[in-house]
């Protein structure tokens, strides 16, 4: 069900936040030929609709950008200086290769003299391009410029790792729904512009869509990793189904209405507590006077590294129970 060369397309095209033409572009051609209408918004979230007859809204949002390093300047030596687009792990970023939209690549040290590189702080860290001279490195890259980690695709069978799994992983999953999609509700998949830097894009197309019910998808942390902090959620035990994390709690009629689903269609699926951290699916529900929205989240290790690393079965499973949901004429309402 999941085709990996398409994902291996998705997971590798440039996109970080706010830049994130390449990849709605990528999107898009996938969609072609599968939906009524497709458009990118003013934000440039990019939404694709296939049109129903029941006068029911289903929205469904995965966030298409990634984090990445922006250049705050250029020293006399050619050293770009950099700041972090969302979420980056200074440790986690040292003596990995980065590239730019324009395909210039360049390698990432630290202030060596300074502390141990456990230690490290965004404003010690600097990005190589091979320049000698200030004016070498501004004629490949410019103050303002961003980069992400030069992907490496990992096949090791039924588990991929990949950096942006978070959350084209799940972008990947909307586009394999939406060319399956066979429902009697008016779809709308959304794939979301600068959710790394504030969940920005998914609000403002919420509120103009007015979803009756919203399926956010994005990944989750995992507990099964060595010293990992206790968490019940596991690569390979199916698709997880947010009860909260720090930003939303998700209404009872709707984490019921998708557990029935997939207990009905013998979909595996795990219970999703997040301790931090947040989604699209807060800042749907927040639009306007309120959105029934849920989350179902593709449990993936190493988030916001270079290697985040996903279970085929769980991306699957998911791919499932978001298909049969949308086959069921009556949606959740907002009842306690």
């Amino acid at each position: 069900m999941l085709n990996r060369e398409m994902l291996k397309t998705v997971l590798t095209t440039y996109g970080p936040s706010g830049h994130e033409k390449k990849i709605s572009d990528v999107i898009k051609g996938y969609l072609e030929g599968y939906c009524d209408e497709i458009y990118n918004d003013t934000l440039g979230n990019l939404i694709a609709y296939k049109k129903g007859t029941s006068g029911k809204k289903v929205m469904l949002s995965a966030h298409m950008d990634q984090i990445g390093l922006i250049v705050v300047d250029i020293d006399d030596k050619g050293f770009l200086r950099v700041s972090n687009v969302g979420g980056v792990n200074p440790t986690i970023t040292l003596a990995r290769d980065v590239v730019f939209e324009n395909g210039v690549q360049g390698v990432v040290h630290y202030e060596t003299e300074k502390k141990k590189a456990g230690e490290i702080v965004l404003n010690e860290i600097f990005v190589d391009i091979g320049a000698s001279t200030k004016e070498e490195a501004q004629e490949k890259v410019s103050i303002g410029d961003m980069a992400v980690y030069a992907p490496h695709y990992v096949d090791m069978g039924k588990r991929i790792a990949c950096g942006a799994m978070d959350n084209r992983v799940c972008c990947a999953q909307i586009i394999e729904i939406m060319r399956a999609l066979k429902s009697e509700h008016d779809v709308y998949a959304v794939f979301t512009v600068q959710e790394e830097v504030g969940l920005r894009g998914a609000g403002a197309a919420a509120y103009n869509i007015e979803p009756d019910l919203n399926i956010n998808m994005d990944v989750t942390t995992c507990g099964d990793m060595p010293n990992a902090s206790l968490m019940s959620v596991s690569l390979g035990e199916g698709a997880a189904i947010k009860v909260m994390d720090s930003s939303v709690i998700v209404p009872q009629s709707v984490r019921r209405f998708l557990i029935d689903v997939a207990n009905e269609n013998g979909i595996k699926w795990q219970n999703e507590v997040l301790r931090g951290g947040g989604t699209d699916t807060s800042a749907v529900q927040k639009s306007r006077g309120g959105v029934l929205a849920c989350c179902i989240s593709v449990p993936t290790r190493y988030i916001h590294s270079p290697v985040e690393t996903i279970d085929a079965e769980d991306v699957e499973n998911g791919i499932k129970l978001v298909l049969e949901a949308l086959k069921k004429s009556e949606l959740p309402t907002n009842e306690l």
